[in-house]
């Protein structure tokens, strides 16, 4: 059984075409879209596979289509496996 303590991670999003078009306007318009879009889209797939209160995103990446957030290694799996995500790698500090 994984940790209660929440600990960051980096989730990474599969290939999305919504975020592939709207990455491709760099208008001031286009890049509020998409951070929407993607801040929406992260906080879906938290809210349909964690229990509330119990994760801290910490950004979104829009860049990669990916987040951070704070969670416990069984929450991580259970994202490991939601639809729409391709990788969940724990952020490990290097000494």
């Amino acid at each position: 059984m994984g940790s209660r303590k929440g600990e960051p991670y980096f989730v990474f999003m599969s290939y999305d075409p919504e975020y592939e078009r709207l990455r491709a306007d760099r208008s001031k318009r286009g890049t509020h879209e998409l951070d929407l879009y993607i801040s929406r889209k992260h906080d879906e797939v938290l809210a349909t596979s964690l229990e509330p209160g119990t994760y801290r995103k910490t950004s979104s990446l829009v860049i990669v289509d990916g987040f951070a957030v704070e969670i416990t290694e069984d929450q991580a799996n259970v994202l490991r496996s939601a639809k729409g995500v391709r990788v969940v790698d724990k952020n490990e500090q290097v000494p």
